[in-house]
């Protein structure tokens, strides 16, 4: 329930102010949304302070009375160097948001931060020095400072505790959620046609999105298509996003297993294709290690494409009774799950595309907002 304050809140806004958005980026690009939105919509609105290393771009929410962009320039160790003096600066903000792990830590203000995930401390293997030590200690600081921490998951939630007992009490659970206006059942078929053309897409394809980075385990989905590839020869594999690092693995395998006719790389795709790429799958394939939470999972569901997923960290509770879950450390297992779903009749698919409409009406962006901001206000 929203608590009717008037206060100044302060936000560190630049994964939102990216152009390719993945992840952390778009979850921050629609909280932004939905505080603006319900701030319009409040007789005592709030005023919003938007901190940017950059100028804002022109999807971000336009300026208002109430919502104002300062752009402080800088690069490395921005939040330290320059966003810290910033907020010292009066009129002061009464609280701090940020989507990240990365708090400042000496602001005498109530902070809160989104922690997605704490993957890092398991898999530390799967990230370049630098990052992973950046992320471990400071994340590790930010937890200390905070006057709230916003997990994802219960997953992420537990693992918190985990490493952190005495944050239990800071941790509250608030869901992703995703946007129903643009992933849905009303897609145009010409549209699908058409953006699968611009990416050289055939018609009958198993999808798998997000940055190639080895969590997300695309290694294993290759070895996994790869043990199928002679019972489904009608069908390839997609691989849709952007590079993000330690990824040359990924091209080497499918060189390894003579696949480069059956893989097709898209690299990046907008949040404008998504949908329709989405679409067109037979079956949407997320065998990560470890998520945080996994937004394009309810995206499949909401296009009414069925999901072969990891049974581990946050994806259960994200796909419920209707994901098809695989072990991600056995390619013959996600070789099994892709399967289950490729040789269902029409009935068994359709069945399991309604259990996937009925998972989403869990989930909203408006609910996600609506929790964060009543979070902040209570934070004062």
């Amino acid at each position: 329930m929203l608590i009717y304050k008037n206060m100044h809140i302060a936000i560190d806004a630049n994964e939102a102010n990216t152009k390719e958005k993945v992840g952390v980026s778009n979850y921050a690009f629609e909280i932004l949304w939905g505080f603006y939105r319900l701030n319009n919509l409040k007789s005592n609105p709030n005023t919003f302070s938007i901190f940017l290393k950059s100028n804002p771009n022109d999807d971000l929410p336009k300026e208002n009375i109430f919502w104002k962009y300062k752009v402080v320039k800088g690069n490395k160790f921005w939040v330290l160097k320059k966003l810290t003096l910033q907020l010292y600066k009066r009129p002061r903000p009464d609280v701090f948001f940020t989507p990240s792990h990365y708090l400042p830590l000496s602001l005498k203000i109530p902070k809160i931060f989104t922690l997605h995930d704490l993957g890092y401390l398991k898999f530390s293997d799967h990230f370049k020095k630098y990052d992973y030590w950046q992320l471990k200690y400071w994340t590790a600081i930010s937890i200390y400072v905070s006057k709230y921490i916003i997990a994802v998951s219960y997953s992420t939630k537990n693992d918190i505790v985990r490493q952190y007992p005495f944050a239990l009490k800071k941790i509250r659970v608030i869901y992703h959620g995703f946007d129903n206006r643009r992933f849905n059942t009303k897609i145009n078929n010409n549209f699908v046609r058409q953006i699968l053309k611009k990416y050289n897409i055939d018609e009958n394809y198993i999808l798998f999105i997000g940055t190639l980075k080895p969590s997300k385990n695309i290694e294993g989905l290759i070895e996994g298509f790869y043990l199928i590839k002679d019972r489904f020869p009608e069908y390839k594999l997609v691989i849709a996003g952007k590079k993000g690092w330690l990824y040359d693995s990924i091209y080497n395998k499918v060189r390894e297993k003579k696949l480069e006719n059956r893989v097709i790389f898209t690299d990046y795709i907008s949040e404008e294709d998504k949908p329709a790429i989405i679409k067109g799958a037979r079956v949407f394939v997320l065998p990560s290690f470890w998520e945080g939470f996994g937004m394009d999972v309810l995206s499949s569901f909401a296009c009414g494409t069925p999901v072969v997923l990891s049974k581990l960290a946050s994806l259960p509770e994200v796909g419920g009774s209707a994901g098809i879950y695989v072990d991600p450390f056995s390619p013959i297992s996600i070789s099994e799950g892709i399967s289950k779903v490729l040789l269902m009749n029409k009935l068994e698919y359709n069945n399991l595309v309604e259990k996937g409409f009925k998972q989403i009406k869990k989930f909203s962006w408006d609910k996600t907002a609506i929790k964060t901001i009543s979070l902040i206000e209570n934070a004062v």
